[in-house]
């Protein structure tokens, strides 16, 4: 078995390929193209397995070389602290490091999501994107309006008839008219784009009957749901429900030493799409669900407000884990059990 460390950036990919015993077989760097890892590849003595650490680039380099190799790792970047840790830092260095570490067994692995899952993730992030888009436009033309001293009703501001109202009135000035008109033509064109990316992932096959199961949970929502699946891929790769709160950010950071445990603020490795929307949803779910209103109404006796929502959105987790794991609708009393 041949091993070799791949050093990924954007132009170009440092490689070194080692036997067994250590002996470096080839090293170099090639263009981060298909046609260079085409002709790269016929070089390549057999069987070899390879290692990458995760960066943007990866997934698509990843693709289009797993085919190929006997088995193919990605390298988790916050646990691959060798590489850091050396006086002397290169392309070439990090490769070689790499292919050591994979060569001794002791390279840092992180899941790799199938590249279906990928693709579709990559579709609802930049609907989140527009989302966020959309809320500053709207925040913008609120600005210009303060600016120049109009008047207006901020729960109606929105709304195509009011707003189209109150371009028009004699309290807007003239110069500023058509800027409001371009910025409701870009929050309109951004909504319909956002609902006609979030109509196809809900429909889609891979996804439609397990964001279904998803949605009997009370308080989740087709967002919550579809970022829920995307986000987690394949559901056995969690073997507690303390790993998937640890991966969801909900959880603080713990620095122990000789028998002194230190509690950290909220750990900042972690899935913040998952984070961000699962808090979103834990403000708002207890209207719905009784379970989660009375689990918010103790926490809150304890501590603040946000750790109660903390304490609700890891019981959302709770929830969702055992629903995907099981493939089975909601059922309250079941998975109440299972989460305890």
């Amino acid at each position: 078995m041949y091993y070799i460390g791949l050093d990924v950036h954007k132009k170009t990919i440092s490689y070194c390929i080692k036997r067994v015993d250590g002996k470096v077989h080839a090293e170099g760097t090639l263009d981060a193209l298909r046609v260079s890892l085409d002709a790269w590849l016929t070089t390549l003595p057999q069987p070899w397995t390879a290692a990458m650490e995760a960066t943007l680039f990866t997934g698509w380099i990843y693709d289009y070389l797993q085919p190929h190799a006997a088995v193919l790792k990605v390298a988790h970047p916050a646990k691959l602290k060798a590489i850091t840790a050396g006086k002397k830092k290169n392309d070439q260095v990090d490769a070689r490091l790499i292919a050591d570490v994979l060569r001794c067994n002791l390279l840092p692995e992180c899941y790799m999501a199938p590249s279906e899952f990928r693709e579709r993730r990559r579709t609802l992030r930049y609907r989140n994107l527009l989302v966020r888009q959309s809320v500053q436009m709207k925040n913008r033309i609120s600005g210009m309006l303060m600016e120049t001293g109009v008047v207006y009703n901020k729960q109606k501001l929105h709304q195509k008839r009011y707003f189209t109202q109150l371009r028009d009135s004699a309290e807007v000035p003239a110069c500023l008219q058509p800027l409001l008109k371009i910025g409701r033509e870009t929050v309109e064109h951004i909504d319909r784009t956002g609902r006609a990316l979030m109509r196809t992932l809900e429909r889609d096959p891979l996804l439609q009957a397990r964001v279904e199961r998803l949605l009997t949970i009370p308080g989740i929502g087709p967002v919550t749901a579809l970022t829920w699946a995307l986000e987690i891929g394949e559901v056995s790769r969690f073997s507690s429900v303390k790993d998937a709160v640890s991966y969801c950010g909900l959880c603080s950071a713990e620095r122990s030493s000789a028998g002194i445990q230190k509690r950290m603020p909220i750990s900042k490795q972690r899935n913040k799409h998952l984070q961000t929307v699962l808090i979103e949803a834990a403000k708002l779910a207890p209207r719905w669900n009784p379970e989660l209103a009375l689990l918010h109404e103790k926490a809150l006796l304890k501590g603040n407000r946000n750790r109660a929502t903390l304490a609700v959105a890891r019981k959302l987790v709770a929830f969702l884990l055992a629903v995907d794991r099981r493939e089975k609708p909601f059922q309250a009393g079941k998975e109440s059990g299972e989460a305890a």
